[in-house]
């Protein structure tokens, strides 16, 4: 059984929901390269991927074609063992919020820097802004709400924390993600084939880099 709940949402949309992130993320990551007949759009979010019908379609018959994406994605999961390698993101912790996260975390720079790169983070999802990755990493402990005030710009590359993810900020925007360091690698280039660094699956560890 592929662990996938299919759950009605209005007329022309079911929203799915998979019993677990590498499933979510695999789902996606199919809608995007091959899409279902009938299937006009998908929106992932952190739990659910949201998708949108053609208004002639039945829908039964778009749910069976859905549960079969989800099954090969379950079948090749396990026919695959290996994993790629995680994307490996150099950082300099010289972010501007640094210090008043860890105190409001109650730990020490270091110990904030230890957990952020000890732990291997996966993409849950894309928002915000193209190439922006909300990936998260529970075991990392590390659940900061976001400022009461965006800032109105933050520069590309800044690596944040806010509501228990992480993310490098592809491009200079308002932001209310609380700054622990910065990057130069680019999120998001319109000069490579496939602009955005990541994609829902992805894995992530941060290196500290010496400032």
């Amino acid at each position: 059984m592929s662990g996938l709940r299919i759950l009605p949402a209005g007329d022309r949309a079911l929203l799915l929901v998979p019993d677990d992130a590498d499933l979510l993320a695999g789902m996606v990551d199919e809608l995007r390269r091959q899409p279902v007949e009938d299937v006009l759009d998908h929106l992932p979010a952190a739990r659910t991927v949201l998708v949108t019908l053609d208004a002639r379609a039945r829908v039964e018959k778009v749910e069976a074609r859905l549960r079969r994406l989800a099954e090969a994605v379950v079948t090749r999961r396990e026919a695959s063992g290996d994993e790629s390698e995680p994307l490996l993101v150099p950082v300099r912790y010289d972010g501007a919020d640094l210090a008043g996260t860890a105190a409001l975390l109650g730990i020490s720079e270091q110990e904030l820097i230890a957990r952020h790169t000890a732990s291997e983070w996966r993409c849950a999802f894309i928002g915000f802004a193209p190439g922006f990755g909300y990936l998260e990493s529970p075991e990392a402990k590390l659940p900061v709400p976001r400022h009461d005030r965006s800032r109105t710009a933050v520069p590309a590359g800044s690596v944040a924390l806010a509501g228990g993810y992480s993310a490098v900020y592809p491009r200079s925007t308002p932001g209310g993600w609380r700054l622990i360091g910065t990057t130069t690698v680019r999120m998001w280039d319109l000069a490579r084939s496939e602009p955005a660094l990541l994609r829902p699956g992805a894995r992530v560890r941060f290196v500290q880099e010496e400032s």
